[in-house]
């Protein structure tokens, strides 16, 4: 029986004055079994042609920071201990930082591991 799931991409915005973003990672939701899942990949050459002065540091620990507050882990601080659900709502939550997030998408899958590997393959790596 599918399951309505929802993800949204994580997108490295290295200088938000111009507008431009690359994706990085994506984060999926699937309420009816409590999954919450992020994959992220940073292309450090790629970013670097919209900013050859990116912080790829910088980049990677929000990332690292988003990934833990995914997964409820403690070093995330507060929002470890708040739902599956409310982490996905705080991890997509308009914000302008160095990490920004695409608006939520939803669709249907029996099995939202493999639906991570998907999108992930589809749209954070470089084509092929």
């Amino acid at each position: 029986m599918p399951h309505v799931f929802e993800y949204a991409l994580l997108r490295a915005v290295p200088r938000q004055e111009r507008g431009e973003f690359m994706n990085v990672g994506v984060l999926v939701y699937c309420r009816a079994l409590d999954f919450l899942c992020a994959k992220t990949h940073v292309d450090a050459g790629r970013l670097r042609a919209l900013d050859p002065q990116l912080d790829v540091e910088t980049l990677e620990s929000s990332l690292a920071h988003l990934t833990d507050s995914c997964d409820g882990s403690p070093q995330a601080g507060p929002v470890s201990a708040t739902s599956v659900g409310q982490r996905f709502r705080w991890l997509t939550a308009p914000r302008s930082t160095i990490v920004q997030t695409s608006p939520a998408h939803t669709g249907f899958t029996e099995d939202p591991s493999a639906e991570v590997s998907r999108l992930f393959e589809a749209l954070v790596l470089p084509p092929r």
